[in-house]
Formats: structure tokens, C-alpha cells, sequence
């Protein structure tokens, strides 16, 4: 198998596998072995251990000291690092957007972004394309990584938000009520807008805490999913890796994938 095809299929194998992982379906503590979860896949072992380094880096998998990986279970402490790390980088990276100053038409194409965001709001819960706001939310969010002009924020930005619960999107992935939903989305698109002005008036300090504040909505919503049992899960992706204290990689109650 040549280098380009062990890549996509590496590819198509990280993505399988950290849905499984996000799902419950590979709970926090299961061991992982490479010709297992090869078969699973209909792949080669060579891409799967290519994927499963991948999810290592990313934080989902923790690498065993005998060899092979293992899904990581995570504490509501590991949850609150995750989203004030992420908070704290894309409050620097608006920060630096707004003193080194951002070109007419990079802030037209983010301001674009927000407007699209308006459009998938429409005006009330009714009239909400939430797809289109998930999906536009992300662009929005990696538009903002890229103002900072430093590829060092944005390389680790990315790597942070590469957790379930530190993702972006990752407090939109179930619509719950239908009002307070919209109210937390048009509260979301409000931060928005306001970080982008703030940008463009230059005005640091202002871009920094409004954007750390937003990064911060989702620790809310998972402290009060975390307190209504393991039914919550199903609301918002990997919060079936999330326990109260960490489990051990392996051993009691590590389990084999199957």
C-alpha cells in the first residue's frame, strides 16, 4: 500500500474511530488493539495505527506503556482546563487581530460570516436553520484563529479544540428546548458581532474578554448535563468519556474492545 492510500485511509479511520469514541460506543478505559479494531474497520493495520497516533495527539487516546492505546476517560477538572485553555487562546488571538490591526477585507469576509449567522438565526426558533448556524459557527470560529496572523496560536488553537467539549461547535450539537436554544444561539451571535467590532476598533483588551467569555458558554451547559446522569450523554458529544475522577487507562474497569 503506497503512502497516499495508508494517509486516506489513516484519514477515514480517525474519523470512524473518534465518533465511536464521542458516541459511548468505545467507553473511556477500552483498549484498543490494532488488528481488532483493523477488522472492525475493513482496513489494514498500517492506517489504523496511523489513526490511532492521531487520536493520541488529539487527546482522545492515551498511549500504554506495554503498547497500544486505550480511550481516555476525562474529570469535570480535565472538562474546565480544556475550555479556559481554549478561552485564553482565542482571546489572544482576537486580541492580536485587533493590535496588529486586520486588512479591509479580511474583516469584510468575517463580517460575511456574521451575516450568515444572521440569516440562519432568522427571528425566532422557528425560523432557525440549525445546521447552517453549526456549520457557519465553525467557519466563524476559524476565521477568528487565522486574524491573529500567527500560525504557532492557530496550530495549538486547533489542537485544543480538537476535545469534544472544547470544540467550537460542541455545545450546539443537540438542539434542546426550542426557545432557550435559540436564546443561547442569539446570545452566541450577539458575542460575535461584538468581538468582530472590537477588532476592527482596535480595541484589544475588549476583543480578548469578550471572546474569553464566549469560549466559556459551553462549560455551563456541560456542568448541568454532567448533574442530570448518563441519559445527558446523548446532548453533547464525548460527555461519555467525562466521570468524576479519571479512569485508570487499564486495568479494573479497563475494557478490550471487542
Amino acid at each position: 500500500m503506497d503512502s497516499i492510500h495508508i494517509r486516506t485511509h489513516a484519514g477515514r479511520a480517525a474519523v470512524e474511530l473518534r465518533r465511536r469514541i464521542l458516541a459511548g460506543v468505545l467507553p473511556g478505559g477500552t483498549r484498543l488493539f490494532e488488528v481488532t479494531v483493523a477488522e472492525s474497520l475493513a482496513i489494514s493495520r498500517t492506517p489504523v495505527r496511523e489513526a490511532m497516533g492521531r487520536l493520541a495527539e488529539e487527546g482522545l487516546l492515551e498511549r500504554l506503556a506495554g503498547g497500544g492505546f486505550a480511550v481516555r476517560s476525562f474529570s469535570i477538572a480535565d472538562v474546565v482546563d480544556a475550555i479556559e485553555l481554549r478561552a485564553v487562546l482565542e482571546g489572544t488571538a482576537a486580541r492580536l487581530a485587533a493590535e496588529r490591526g486586520v486588512p479591509g477585507p479580511r474583516l469584510e469576509a468575517i463580517g460575511a460570516l456574521v451575516a450568515r449567522l444572521d440569516r440562519s438565526l432568522g427571528d425566532g426558533f422557528e425560523r432557525l436553520d440549525f445546521d447552517a448556524f453549526v456549520e457557519v459557527n465553525g467557519e466563524f470560529h476559524d476565521a477568528l484563529a487565522a486574524l491573529a496572523g500567527s500560525d504557532i496560536l492557530r496550530r495549538e488553537l486547533a489542537r485544543t479544540i480538537r476535545l469534544p467539549f472544547a470544540s467550537h461547535s460542541s455545545h450546539l450539537a443537540a438542539p434542546a428546548e426550542a426557545q432557550a436554544t435559540w436564546a443561547m444561539l442569539h446570545f452566541a451571535q450577539e458575542q460575535h458581532r461584538n468581538i468582530v467590532a472590537a477588532i476592527a476598533a482596535r480595541e484589544g483588551a475588549r476583543a480578548e474578554a469578550i471572546a474569553r467569555e464566549h469560549a466559556r458558554v459551553p462549560r455551563r451547559r456541560i456542568e448541568a448535563l454532567v448533574s442530570g446522569g448518563p441519559e445527558a450523554a446523548g446532548h453533547f458529544p464525548g460527555l461519555a468519556l467525562v466521570v468524576d475522577e479519571a479512569l485508570p487507562a487499564c486495568g479494573p474497569p479497563c475494557r478490550d474492545v471487542a
